[in-house]
């Protein structure tokens, strides 16, 4: 017997958006269907009374009753209900103070995708097929997607929201992390990485995990110390079905400032290995410390020199053994870090080409442009929808 379709209101006040929902999302490819669409709070209220929706989409700035009140109203009636925020940037602590209160996450209105949405969607209809069971204590699936791109703006240096987020998860649903966590970090190219990040949640069981998309191919998995050998046999598990995936297992952590340190860490290491296949333990100590400096301020200009002393080799002894562990000169390589960064930040939402150029330390957006289609023969714009119409497809 088929079960009936999960009920969906719809609370925005521009018609356009409700219009655009309501026509282009499969919602029965969800098991799901829109029984209202409402133009403020006050109307979505009304709309929940009478048709008890499984899910409510509800934008955060409306007239007459604003999203945050909708969602306080409906989680205190129904705490079972989904709620998902739209959201503009300049909205983004209305956002919290929504994900507080019970809403499931959020979407930029101005440049979320379908697959975003679709995420959150297929989410939703696992959980509420359970029988009316709650998700686990940990951070729920769905959110890890908006949770990545606030740490990947964050550790590039294009959104400052992330900090104050890890810390309402470190009170919350990540307390767990404050006692001795191990950290591995995950390589798992193509389509494998999207798989194996619903296996592992479902390999942890209830138990605490969180699995973190960290750039292309790469993720992040934090477990509980006392667990990491049960660990390392779950992942050699995963490893005999596919061959190309490898981790490492960071220095174990705790608390924020630890988290903080440990994926910072793990990023310089992330870097290395995307561009050459290899461990950092592989390369001499200088060079892996050198390309950690290069890939951690690329929104500076650094000379030969510069690094050359940090890491406390000769100008000449440095130039040398970098071109010869890692196959160029330093400044062919710091180039094609910078280049590597702004396709990752152009494939991210919201980033301004703006601000990729001053990560990247381009003097301004023109310049950057013209530097990006020189190295790519794309400008950043046709770059931009070129990644947005392949995760579309994906």
């Amino acid at each position: 017997m088929n079960a009936k379709p999960l009920k969906v209101l719809i609370a925005d006040d521009e018609v356009i958006i409700r219009r655009g929902l309501i026509s282009t999302v499969p919602w029965d490819k969800y098991g799901m269907t829109v029984v209202a669409d409402v133009p403020n709070g006050r109307r979505g209220w009304e709309a929940f009374l009478e048709h008890r929706p499984d899910v409510v989409i509800t934008d955060i700035v409306m007239p007459e009753m604003d999203g945050i009140e909708l969602a306080r109203k409906v989680k205190a009636c129904e705490p079972r209900t989904k709620i998902l925020l739209l959201s503009c940037h300049r909205d983004f602590e209305y956002a919290q103070q929504g994900i507080k209160l019970g809403a499931s996450g959020y979407l930029l209105k101005t440049s979320f995708n379908d697959e975003e949405l679709e995420e959150f969607l297929a989410a939703f209809r696992q959980e509420l097929g359970k029988d009316g069971a709650e998700a686990p204590q940990h951070i729920a699936d769905h959110a890890a997607p908006a949770i990545s791109g606030l740490l990947l703006e964050w550790l590039y240096g294009v959104g400052d929201q992330f900090p104050a987020e890890l810390d309402r998860l470190l009170q919350g649903a990540w307390s767990w992390m404050n006692a001795p966590t191990a950290l591995y970090l995950i390589s798992a190219p193509g389509k494998c990485g999207g798989m194996l990040v619903q296996e592992l949640r479902g390999d942890a069981a209830g138990e605490p995990c969180e699995v973190l998309p960290f750039g292309d191919g790469h993720l992040l998995l934090f477990v509980p110390e006392g667990r990491q050998r049960e660990w390392d046999g779950r992942l050699s598990e995963h490893k005999a079905g596919r061959p190309e995936l490898h981790w490492s297992r960071l220095a174990p952590l705790a608390g924020r400032e630890a988290w903080i340190e440990a994926v910072r860490k793990a990023r310089g290491q992330m870097e290395l290995e995307k561009r050459y296949r290899i461990s950092v333990g592989q390369w001499p100590a200088p060079i892996a410390e050198a390309v950690q400096l290069i890939v951690r301020h690329t929104d500076t200009q650094l000379s030969v020199s510069e690094v050359a002393q940090e890491v406390g080799l000769s100008r000449s002894h440095f130039s040398t053994l970098f071109k010869k562990t890692v196959g160029e000169s330093f400044v062919s390589f710091t180039y094609r870090t910078k280049l590597k960064i702004a396709c990752e930040l152009l494939g991210a939402q919201g980033i301004t080409v703006q601000g990729i150029a001053d990560k990247i330390g381009m003097p301004d957006a023109k310049y950057f442009s013209k530097w990006f289609k020189r190295c790519t023969g794309k400008t950043p714009s046709q770059y931009r929808n070129e990644r947005r119409e392949e995760r579309s497809v994906v």
